[in-house]
């Protein structure tokens, strides 16, 4: 394990320093790994490794190449370790939430279109006031979803992506459990939106925190 973790290390610098770009071909194996002072064997695991976490792309026939390192595809490898998860981490993951939604709800509401405002608004008039918990859940997804891509910031919203999963489950148990939860979530819905309409990102970033906090206070209260 020590020697693939040395040749992941220099694959690594080779990405780093710039020799090796987004989208080039690696030297042949053979030449690779005298050119790194590496076994073949170690080279190969190294490329394994570094292939399932979307750093490198390896084409049978073709040979492997360095991924375009976009942040979104990268970061399928956190969405990966978050399956994982078990039940008494998601309080963790809703943590995590409450500091980065905000922060992207706030940046949302300067750079957030008009369409994209009205689709939203479209989505949450097109749920009632009645949804089943599972469309509420599956509208509330693409609602943030929605919001954070309107950030700006792909990281952010490759991050937020991930972290989603997990809280999933404890959204529909909470739906299912809590008498007033879709009402009160549909209300944090539109005052959110009613938020971005007005540019206020302060506000936005005000009604996001409470409607992360509100899911993991009752989830807190629960376990």
């Amino acid at each position: 394990m020590a020697v693939t973790d040395e040749a992941i290390e220099k694959i690594k610098e080779m990405i780093v320093s710039g020799a090796l770009r987004p989208g080039d071909r690696l030297p042949k194996e053979s030449e690779l790994a005298a050119e790194l002072g590496l076994s073949r064997n170690s080279l190969r695991e190294a490329v394994r490794a570094l292939s399932l976490i979307r750093i490198l792309d390896v084409r049978q026939g073709d040979g492997t190449y360095v991924t375009s390192l976009d942040p979104q595809l990268l970061l399928e490898a956190l969405s990966f370790v978050v399956d994982f998860h078990r039940d008494d981490t998601v309080l963790e993951f809703l943590a995590v939430r409450r500091i980065l939604e905000p922060a992207a709800t706030a940046m949302a509401a300067g750079q957030i279109s008009d369409a994209q405002l009205d689709l939203l608004g479209s989505q949450l008039d097109a749920l009632g006031e009645k949804p089943s918990v599972e469309q509420l859940v599956a509208a509330d997804l693409e609602f943030h979803r929605g919001i954070v891509q309107s950030s700006g910031n792909s990281v952010l919203c490759s991050l937020l992506d991930g972290l989603s999963g997990p809280t999933t489950r404890a959204r529909v148990w909470r739906g299912l459990t809590q008498e007033d939860a879709v009402s009160r979530t549909l209300h944090e819905h539109r005052a959110i939106l009613s938020a971005l309409r007005d540019r206020d990102a302060e506000a936005a970033r005000a009604w996001a925190t409470v409607h992360v906090a509100s899911v993991e206070q009752w989830l807190r209260s629960t376990l």
